[in-house]
C-alpha cells in the first residue's frame, strides 16, 4: 500500500471510507467501505431514563479535546478487553489520527473522575458530519455519558450526520439504525456542505442544559 497521509485519510472520509488494521502489531492498514452503515439520527437520539438520571447527578467532569492520546490508548485497550484477541488500532492509526487531532479534524469527549480519565470517545469531524471511531470506559456509564454529551454538542453545532460505522446492540439502545452504503454516501455529501461548529456548546454547560438537547427518554 502507498504511504497513507493525514490528507489521504481525510479524502477517504469524504468518500465514506475509513481505515482499520488487522492487529495492533500490523504495519499496515486497510480501507473499509461497508455495504451497510450504522448511524445515530441526531434528532432521534434516544436517552435511556437511567442515563438521564446519571447525567443529572454529574458524576464526571466532561472535557473536550484535552488528551487525545489517553483516549485512543483507552479505546485500544478496551477493544482487547471486549474479548477480541487484538485491537484494530495500530501505531499507524494512532499517528495519523493524532495528526488530524493537531489539525483540528479529530475531537474527543472525555469523562474524568478524581483527576483520572475513566471514559471517552474520539472521531473525525468534517463539515456537518462526525464519524465516530471508538469509545471506552473503565467506570460504569462513562462512555455513555460521553456519547450523550457528543450528541448534544453536535446538535448545538449544526451537525446533521453521526456515523457509527457499524450497528451494534449497544448503539441500538440510543436510536442507532443501519442504512445502505448508497443512502449513507448521499447523506454524507449533504453533510459535507455544512460547516459544523464543534465548540458551539459551552464546556461549562450544566447537565440540565445537556439533557435539554436530548429529549427522548424511556
Amino acid at each position: 500500500m502507498d504511504k497513507v497521509t493525514a490528507d489521504l485519510l481525510l479524502h477517504a472520509y469524504r468518500q465514506g471510507i475509513f481505515p482499520m488494521a488487522e492487529t495492533a502489531a500490523s504495519p499496515d492498514i486497510f480501507w473499509v467501505d461497508p455495504r451497510h452503515r450504522g448511524i445515530i439520527p441526531l434528532n432521534d437520539f434516544h436517552l435511556p431514563r437511567k442515563l438521564a438520571h446519571t447525567i443529572r447527578k454529574a458524576p464526571f467532569e466532561v472535557r473536550i479535546d484535552s488528551s487525545f492520546i489517553t483516549v485512543i490508548e483507552g479505546c485500544a485497550a478496551s477493544e482487547q478487553n471486549k474479548g477480541r484477541r487484538e485491537t484494530w488500532i495500530n501505531d499507524q492509526i494512532i499517528t495519523l489520527y493524532h495528526q488530524l487531532f493537531d489539525d483540528g479534524y479529530v475531537h474527543t469527549v472525555e469523562c474524568w473522575q478524581q483527576g483520572r480519565m475513566v471514559g471517552g470517545l474520539y472521531g473525525v469531524a468534517i463539515g456537518g458530519a462526525f464519524c465516530g471511531e471508538s469509545m471506552f470506559h473503565t467506570v460504569s456509564d462513562a462512555s455513555k455519558v460521553a456519547l450523550a454529551y457528543l450528541v448534544a454538542r453536535l446538535k448545538t453545532g449544526g451537525y446533521c450526520l453521526l456515523d457509527t460505522q457499524f450497528l451494534t446492540p449497544h448503539l441500538s439502545q440510543f436510536g442507532a439504525i443501519e442504512i445502505s452504503r448508497h443512502d449513507y454516501k448521499m447523506r454524507l455529501q449533504q453533510a459535507l456542505k455544512i460547516n459544523g461548529d464543534f465548540y458551539c456548546l459551552d464546556t461549562e454547560s450544566p447537565a440540565g442544559t445537556i439533557s435539554h438537547f436530548l429529549t427522548q427518554t424511556s
